[in-house]
């Protein structure tokens, strides 16, 4: 170890570096909380140049690199337990350039995601991925992780908006890909192979991000229900008649939560076991009359029981913020985090077949409920209690892990929705591919990272 920090001096001035104990532990891991980070240093490279040569040094003195962002991953993707060296992208965190004609912005890796947004706002435009941490988050992480969010339903995931990436790969070579073009058929597109690669086959170090004209006349509702179904039964009503940007769904045991944490008021004067947010454009006001029609339907089937209407910056943010601030919430009680997918179609199936699961393995942890429903990704949170050890509650929650992969297995679904694989779920892996894709994947690693240094042991033991 002491040679690998010498080598690396030896290279780089003091101003690249940081190893105090409390910087070690705070760049080492993301918000995952059961594997001890332990870095062997943190290192800040500064230019494209400074990455190619850290990778340059890794192959040839064989010691290995994990990316860091703004470590907000749940997956223990970021996570260094294994003396390796940490390389942060919090200096490459400039705004390249706008282009006002395509649309588009150019900005190196370590820019925050939010920073990206209030440029498209300032430019009458909108970058539409949104999700709770974009405030911290870093574009690189998000690109590294094919990020979603809460309008995924509408707008898809982070890789449908990358159009051109700067990377440098296991090998050191500095590859510059798609060139920011729409329309490019020119043989295979490498940047889509880097888009959710968890920082395994390179470091993304520059993106070309496309924007768009915002939705207009946005308004959203929130909506209280007696039970799970009726939040399906909203979801899939207002889905035949209406194009919506975003409808997401928590359980009422996220509210407590919220409510401490952010010190407001309960989201209806009444407390319902599940809520529903719907957000969608006013089209002139054609979509407020089918709304209020479906609305009306639904309360009398009492599918819906009571409501909140929002249509100003104001009232829009305060209910949103039920559901966005959940994770931050309940992120000091070091929750067991599952990231599900499955298809629509199926969604209502998977959903009870899961809940059935968890109800009866989980008596004694408080279950939280939360996601979005409307692409069928859902988010279970497991709280645990007081008297049991992080080691006791993970060793729980794994092997009730397995009865619910077996459900996602059944369903052809995801174990993964949007968090990645990383540490945690890497040992599931096969629940979502076959062994045939994960060979395929492990030979992609071995040509882009033949001597594995780039976040050795991520998604799959090489």
């Amino acid at each position: 170890m002491s040679s690998i920090l010498e080598i690396l001096k030896n290279n780089f001035d003091a101003s690249f570096f940081k190893t105090s104990k409390e910087d070690l532990l705070k760049y080492g891991k993301d918000w995952t909380n059961f594997i001890p980070p332990n870095p062997l240093i943190i290192i800040f490279p500064k230019t494209i140049f400074d990455v190619q040569k850290i990778v340059q040094l890794a192959n040839e003195h064989h010691f290995v690199l994990v990316p860091s962002g703004g470590r907000t991953g749940l997956s223990a993707g970021a996570v260094a337990a294994q003396n390796e060296v940490v390389v942060s992208m919090d200096k490459m965190d400039k705004i390249l350039s706008f282009n006002e004609l395509e649309q588009t912005i150019q900005v190196e890796a370590g820019v925050i995601t939010e920073n990206i947004k209030k440029i498209a706002e300032e430019n009458n435009l909108i970058f539409p991925i949104d999700f709770a941490s974009k405030g911290s988050s870093q574009i690189g992480g998000n690109i590294a992780t094919n990020a979603g969010g809460i309008q995924v339903v509408k707008y898809g995931l982070i890789r449908n908006w990358v159009t051109g990436l700067k990377v440098v790969t296991g090998r050191g070579e500095i590859l510059e890909l798609n060139q920011g073009l729409i329309k490019n058929a020119t043989g295979y597109d490498l940047r889509h192979l880097f888009i959710g690669s968890e920082g395994t086959l390179g470091f993304i170090v520059e993106a070309t991000l496309q924007f768009i004209s915002p939705p207009k006349n946005k308004q959203v509702i929130l909506f209280g229900h007696p039970n799970i179904e009726a939040v399906i039964k909203t979801m899939s009503t207002f889905r035949k008649k209406i194009d919506f940007l975003a409808f997401e769904f928590f359980s009422d045991s996220c509210v407590d939560y919220v409510m401490e944490h952010t010190q407001v008021d309960t989201p209806l004067p009444q407390r319902f076991p599940y809520y529903s947010i719907l957000e969608f454009e006013s089209n002139d006001g054609k979509n407020n009359d089918i709304v209020f029609q479906l609305y009306q339907e639904l309360y009398q089937e009492k599918i819906i029981l009571d409501d909140a209407f929002g249509s100003d910056s104001i009232s829009i943010k305060k209910i949103w913020g039920y559901r966005e601030n959940i994770s931050a919430s309940i992120s000091s009680f070091s929750p067991y985090k599952n990231d599900l997918s499955v298809t629509i179609s199926n969604i209502h199936l998977f959903l009870l077949e899961i809940e059935k699961v968890v109800v009866n393995h989980y008596p004694l942890f408080k279950i939280l409920w939360y996601g979005h429903i409307a692409d069928g990704n859902l988010h279970l949170n497991i709280i645990k209690s007081n008297d049991i050890s992080i080691s006791e509650f993970e060793k729980k929650c794994k092997e009730v892990n397995i009865l619910i992969f077996e459900i996602v297995q059944k369903y052809k679904g995801s174990i993964s929705a949007e968090h990645g694989v990383g540490l945690l779920k890497k040992s599931y892996l096969e629940y979502s591919k076959s062994q045939e894709e994960i060979f395929y994947m492990k030979m992609i690693k071995n040509i882009f990272d033949p001597n594995h240094i780039m976040n050795k042991g991520k998604i799959f033991d090489a």
